[in-house]
């Protein structure tokens, strides 16, 4: 074993090695072409959700065609310390400038898929040859067929087809690049070559610094590089020369080992501090009641890897429930015993059943950060995409060896890549044409308020209003939990002409109760007093009621804490004292939003809605109100903070708050009022 896998080869010649590399290429680019043809259809979708929420940075500072707006585009990023400068860079592939197709960025994120599937095979090729079951073509036809199973299986399609997942599937391919290079690394210092301590040293690093820059969980890195060594390496792969062993000793515990303890010592320091101090408000349960229930939501995740089906309930997990014990629900006891025998099974495993074993580990290591103590929400497919890669590959390596019922393992090994392929097409196919997929979605996620209101967003966008109001009024979520359902379905009624008072009154409800009102508020509201200003209000939504609900809003004691929605709330009532041509208080309002939270781009924004609105000076007078206020620098170090250095370097917002006051200015003599 060890004079096989040190060779890098088979014990076979070299003609026979250039055939089997040919015929392992061969596989690989027919996996990925099925996969690309399942994948096909679902490229015509649309933009989805937090899409919205990131890709609008392209256009934020004008077109991306010259170095200076690259710099601020790709300073922009405010998810992670990080700003995920990699995945932003990676949208100038697609488009320069928002808004933008989304058929490039889908396509990028399939061709992406593709490669992690190749680099995936890459790698259990050469793993195969450290457990020892087997080698020469069979290998490598186990390796194809093991990352064939994770690139063609379905759940992954909600990753891949959703844009801007692409800051998961980069992490996916910078730590595939990591683990192919250990075991390369390994391979070397086993033939007492210091190369191999020189490339472990410097690719651990690299590739985790790539893949932290796509997303923060590239940060586990060195910890899977730890558990593949220690499972798969080091056992097949003994280090004979002492000067190499020392050496690659050391590169362990400072590359793997040492940041591993860092990261776990940090989850364990969070998780220590929500426990203590409680998780934000915003989040409907506790710490405790997120850890029970996370063991749900990994069996769940398991059972649908494991039992594959075309529909999932997609990108729609606001219904999941959260476990209040051991016992509520019962399954939630199961759940936890389940995983105990998992882990205890992988363990005991280790030496008999190697790849078996470091596949169940690799998956609950590569959940640690988003399936543990940090408060995200409870439950997203596309936190399977990097923890799933070697799920499949025990089974492959079963499918291909000796024994008994070897013809029903060899249909298998064909059967079950193309099932897969054909899920995977029907479900891209749905996510390639959004009217339908927001019906299935609300079918499959009945208590979910996003799917109800997703769906009922889709009848309206086809002239269908009449349907999205008997979807949302017949959803059997309460009143305090449904602020996106009542505020969609005031809009739904007044695409049919009158909002009925009744719910108003329900939208007065959940605007006093509900955990998160965000932008989903803040948009619903600026279109409302977008029609007052034009004079076409909604019946029964009137200035006088849009001022109630805005009462209703700031009366919510999750919102009363949080400076950036008093803000919203106050710039709101700007906006609608604009509406109705009271400048004067339309000032007061927007210099009260601005002192609440001071921010550049809110004094622009408010001093150019009164321009536009036809007050200039209203608009002068609070620019000059600005001038007395500050805005506070980001704390700690972000790319958020590296983002304002670079804009103030540039005298960017000076700039900007100059030209505005200009054009005020020409506006106000113009009208005759300096």
């Amino acid at each position: 074993m060890l004079e096989r896998v040190s060779l890098g080869s088979s014990m076979v010649g070299s003609s026979d090695n250039t055939w089997r590399r040919h015929a392992f290429a061969v596989m690989v680019t027919l996996v990925s072409i099925v996969a690309w043809l399942a994948y096909r259809r679902g490229l015509t979708g649309v933009f989805l959700f937090d899409d919205f929420a990131n890709l609008p940075n392209l256009g934020a500072y004008g077109p991306v065609d010259n170095w200076t707006v690259f710099l601020r585009y790709i300073t922009s990023g405010n998810a992670d310390p990080t700003g995920r400068p990699l995945a932003l860079l990676s949208f100038l592939v697609d488009a320069h400038n928002w808004p933008a197709d989304p058929y490039p960025f889908k396509r990028s994120n399939v061709l992406l898929h593709l490669l992690n599937g190749a680099l995936l095979a890459v790698l259990l090729r050469r793993l195969g040859l450290f457990t020892g079951r087997m080698s020469g073509l069979r290998n490598d036809v186990a390796a194809v067929l093991g990352a064939a199973m994770w690139l063609l299986h379905p759940l992954l399609v909600s990753t891949t087809l959703y844009v801007v997942q692409r800051e998961a599937m980069l992490p996916t391919t910078f730590t595939l690049l990591g683990l192919i290079a250990l075991c390369r690394a390994r391979v070397l210092a086993a033939q007492g070559r210091m190369s191999g301590v020189r490339l472990g040293a410097i690719a651990i690093p690299v590739c985790a610094a790539f893949a932290i820059a796509g997303k923060a969980n590239g940060i586990l890195l060195p910890l899977l590089a730890w558990l593949m060594d220690a499972v798969l390496l080091a056992p097949a792969q003994p280090i004979a020369e002492p000067r190499v062993r020392r050496a690659f000793a050391w590169m362990r515990t400072l590359v793997l080992v040492l940041p591993s303890v860092a990261v776990l010592a940090w989850l364990l320091q969070q998780g220590i501090g929500f426990a203590l101090h409680g998780i934000p408000s915003y989040r409907p349960w506790t710490l405790g009641e997120r850890l029970l229930t996370e063991a749900r939501v990994v069996c769940s995740y398991l059972a649908q890897l494991w039992l594959p089906h075309p529909y999932s309930a997609g990108v729609f997990n606001d219904a999941f429930t959260a476990s209040k014990g051991v016992l509520s629900p019962p399954s939630t006891l199961a759940a936890i015993a389940l995983l105990m025998l998992l882990f205890a099974s992988a363990i005991a495993l280790k030496r008999r059943a190697p790849a078996l074993a470091f596949a169940i580990l690799f998956y609950f290591a590569a959940q640690l950060l988003e399936s543990t103590v940090i408060p995200l929400e409870l439950y997203y497919e596309h936190r399977n995409y990097l923890p799933a890669m070697f799920m499949f590959w025990p089974l492959a390596l079963w499918l291909m060896g000796d024994g008994h019922v070897v013809a029903v393992r060899r249909v298998l090994a064909i059967a079950l890549p193309l099932a897969l392929a054909a899920m995977t097409y029907l479900n891209a196919d749905l996510w390639g044409n959004a009217q339908e997929q927001a019906v299935l979605w609300a079918q499959k996620n009945p208590d979910s308020p996003r799917a109800q209101a997703y769906a009922a967003q889709a009848e309206r966008a086809r002239g269908r209003p009449d349907l999205a109001v008997t979807r949302l009024r017949r959803t059997r979520v309460p009143a305090e939990d449904d602020l996106q359902i009542a505020l969609n379905l005031i809009g739904a009624e007044c695409e049919m002409g009158r909002a009925e008072p009744a719910d108003i009154a329900r939208a007065d409800a959940a605007l006093r109760t509900a955990r998160i009102t965000g932008q989903l508020g803040y948009t619903w509201f600026s279109d409302a007093i977008a029609r007052i200003a034009k004079g076409t209000p909604c019946a029964g939504l009137d200035a006088a009621a849009v001022s109630r609900l805005l009462d209703a809003a700031a009366a919510n004691p999750n919102s009363q804490d949080s400076a950036g929605r008093r803000q919203d709330n106050l710039s709101l009532r700007g906006s609608l004292a604009l509406a109705a041509r009271d400048a004067d208080a339309a000032l007061a309002y927007f210099n009260e939003a601005l002192a609440a939270r001071p921010r550049f781009e809110v004094e622009l924004q408010q001093a150019a809605q009164c321009g536009i609105a036809g007050f200039p000076r209203q608009g002068l007078a609070h620019l000059d109100f600005s001038a007395h206020i500050s805005p506070a620098p980001v704390a700690g170090w972000s790319m958020q903070r590296l983002h304002e250095w670079l804009l103030e370097r540039e005298g960017y917002w000076p700039a900007e708050i100059a030209h505005l006051r200009a054009s005020l200015e020409q506006d106000a003599a113009a009208a005759g009022n300096p």
